[in-house]
């Protein structure tokens, strides 16, 4: 009993520390190395899995043959995914934690559902200063694909603040239709009390080449918790014209980490989704002896098994030596960020796509922010390992 209290004011004593270090620190805060015991067992590379956890909603937009009602649909999955998003998989209950820093090409790879209805996944670090995630969601069965990017900045003034710079496009072969997903800022509160939570703020929209939108707005507790509700959103749908909105369709309201309903223009309840109760597909990859030295699992395995052991000294270890490794690979001519090549994923200066959406609601695109337009490409689909012959995250052959 001593022992576990000795442990827990060593970490109350580091994490002290380290919050007063990063409040010293102007700027984006994304690289910077968390304490052992505030890691969470995966990294940032793996966070789009989130976004299929339920693939019956994911792909539910391509079966409803109404456009208003379509819009719904994909409002309610893109709502339904936010607490698993924001809490890491986590339950609220137990907090959250910092994801590992994806290194530099760094690959997740995975799928969910039957093998005749399989929703798959492949998501990639394009780019690590400043760090950029792409990745590509799809099933083919359905005809429904998600494909995006995002540079996360990181800043912290007693609430950690993470904004997301970057777009998601969901397509609708059946319909030729394109949705554009917006990806909301996260503001991690409670961080110096030691209870940290994810909650959303500002208003962001979803717009349809079908000419709806859905706009949402996000508010939570007042900085003392006194107003306002935890991980609250009122959410409309209208059509848009003109770049204006007409008529309001649909009205949602809720918490996106709870339960939220959706009602009709005559504010008729119409549907009501519970978020705690919800059920997750199994996510599936493969064996980490036959994932590929690129695959996230597998190079951070050393620091998830520490992280699951609550072996602080392996966590720091591995954590230090695949750090080290990529310092040493960005050095060489051959494999530095300005040689680097991605895998699966091609830099565009542009996407048409989002381009119209965005001047649906007379709005532009960010990509100079992420450095350039990312766009997965299809010959690469079923890539065959090893991928880069015998260089590894850990140096040549390692």
């Amino acid at each position: 009993m001593a022992d576990g209290t000795s442990h827990q004011s060593s970490h109350q004593s580091s994490l002290k520390q380290f919050l007063s270090s990063i409040a010293t620190i102007k700027g984006d805060l994304s690289n910077i190395t968390a304490p052992p015991f505030v890691l969470a067992d995966k990294s940032t590379t793996e966070f789009p899995r989130f976004w299929i956890g339920d693939p019956a909603i994911f792909c539910a937009p391509a079966k409803v043959l109404d456009p208003a009602r379509r819009m719904l649909a994909v409002l309610k999955w893109w709502l339904s995914c936010q607490k698993s998003q924001n809490y890491g998989g986590r339950e609220p209950q137990d907090g959250i934690k910092k994801p590992l820093n994806a290194f530099l090409g760094e690959v997740f790879i995975g799928e969910v559902g039957p093998v005749d209805d399989v929703t798959r996944l492949v998501s990639e670090q394009v780019s690590h200063h400043p760090p950029v995630t792409a990745c590509y969601l799809w099933n083919a069965k359905h005809g429904i694909h998600a494909e995006g990017y995002t540079r996360q900045e990181i800043t912290f003034n007693g609430t950690v603040n993470i904004k997301q710079i970057g777009h998601a496009v969901l397509r609708l072969d059946a319909f030729d239709e394109d949705y554009l997903i917006p990806l909301p800022n996260i503001h991690v509160k409670g961080v110096v009390t030691g209870s940290p939570y994810p909650e959303l703020t500002d208003s962001y929209s979803i717009v349809s080449s079908s000419g709806l939108i859905a706009d949402v707005n996000f508010s939570g507790k007042g900085m003392l918790g006194i107003t306002g509700k935890k991980n609250h959103f009122e959410a409309t749908v209208h059509r848009i014209e003109d770049s204006k909105r007409k008529d309001v369709l649909f009205t949602g309201e809720g918490s996106w980490s709870d339960s939220f309903t959706f009602k009709d223009n005559n504010g008729t309840e119409i549907e009501s989704y519970n978020v705690t109760n919800a059920s997750t597909t199994e996510f599936r990859t493969l064996p980490l002896e036959k994932q590929d030295p690129w695959e996230s699992r597998r190079a951070w395995a050393g620091v998830i098994n520490g992280i699951h052991s609550g072996d602080m000294q392996t966590i720091a270890n591995h954590k230090t030596a695949l750090e080290e490794a990529q310092r040493a690979l960005r050095k060489q001519s051959e494999t530095n960020e300005t040689a680097w090549k991605p895998l699966f994923f091609l830099k565009e200066k542009s996407n048409p796509q989002v381009d119209r959406l965005l001047a649906l609601i007379g709005a532009s695109s960010d990509s100079e922010n992420t450095l350039g337009s990312w766009r997965f490409d299809m010959t690469k689909v079923d890539l065959r390992r090893p991928w880069r012959g015998t260089l590894t995250p850990y140096g040549q052959g390692m």
